[in-house]
């Protein structure tokens, strides 16, 4: 029966707690998003990016909330909307309801401070289970260029494939939002755990994309800017951020909590001599 194919995705994850139950059911309904977009033709204009990204198809050990997309090219005229029958579709098609509604963006809200942009869509999927589970799905349609993307492969709830952004292109776009995330009194420590993640499996960090997103998320100018000045920046974030306060945030996602035992303003520091580039 189809609502078998729900469980059994399910049924991969480890359940010990209603944390588990609940981080758990945050990712297959992400997959089955995707496999939505998938059928939708949504991914011939557009790439998946972010840590919802790196978890799923590159085994990042801490869960992640939002799916984040980019379209391949601008168009202030795209509209989500047009691929919200093909997700629904694919929930119905398992046994599950969900609905999806357009979230209104206000000025004052602490995620706006993040940099979200006026033309990146934003829409909330809903989805009831005992208690009502919500994913935001953003969509930049003005994105920075100069990015690579790759097909990944995903096997539930069927086998399909989903256009990510480049691995070096991923990394680019997590220290941005290491660097410049700006939420007033909130941290977010899952920046943090993602930027251990880069430097420990080695991956290059595209320079040139992270400095696109800096001209046109903060109006930067990226002619004179060059690594040595980024490992300053680096620095001075890593030492002027409370770091009980990242690891407070990024505790309640991460499978072994242990791994933050090392975490220290002095750690980071260290990394930051590790980073690569392309």
């Amino acid at each position: 029966m189809s609502t078998s194919i729900y469980d059994n995705m399910l049924a991969k994850y480890p359940i010990a707690s209603q944390e588990d139950l609940k981080n758990a059911t945050f990712e297959v309904m992400q997959q089955i998003v995707l496999a939505g977009l998938y059928r939708s033709g949504f991914f011939d204009i557009a790439a998946f990016y972010g840590g919802t990204c790196l978890r799923i198809f590159h085994g990042l050990q801490r869960f992640s909330e939002d799916l984040d997309f980019s379209l391949l090219a601008p168009d202030p005229e795209f509209n989500l909307e047009n691929y919200f029958a093909t997700i629904v579709e694919e929930f119905r098609g398992l046994g599950k309801d969900v609905v999806i509604s357009k979230k209104q963006k206000s000025q004052r809200s602490p995620v706006e401070s993040a940099f979200l942009k006026a033309d990146t869509k934003i829409y909330d999927l809903s989805f009831t289970t005992g208690k009502t589970i919500k994913i935001k799905i953003e969509v930049d349609t003005q994105p920075p260029l100069g990015f690579a993307t790759e097909q990944k492969l995903l096997l539930s709830p069927f086998s399909f494939l989903t256009r990510c952004y480049s691995l070096p292109d991923l990394y680019a776009g997590k220290m941005h939002a290491f660097l410049f995330r700006n939420w007033k009194n909130r941290v977010k420590g899952r920046d943090w755990y993602d930027f251990e993640y880069y430097v420990r499996h080695q991956v290059p960090l595209n320079f040139a994309h992270f400095k696109n997103r800096m001209l046109q998320f903060n109006s930067i100018a990226i002619a004179n800017y060059h690594v040595a000045d980024f490992k300053i920046d680096l620095r001075e974030r890593i030492k002027s951020t409370n770091l009980a306060a990242v690891i407070d945030d990024v505790k309640p996602f991460v499978k072994n909590p242990s791994d933050l035992d090392l975490w220290s303003v002095e750690y980071f520091l260290r990394l930051v001599d590790l980073i690569c580039f392309i």
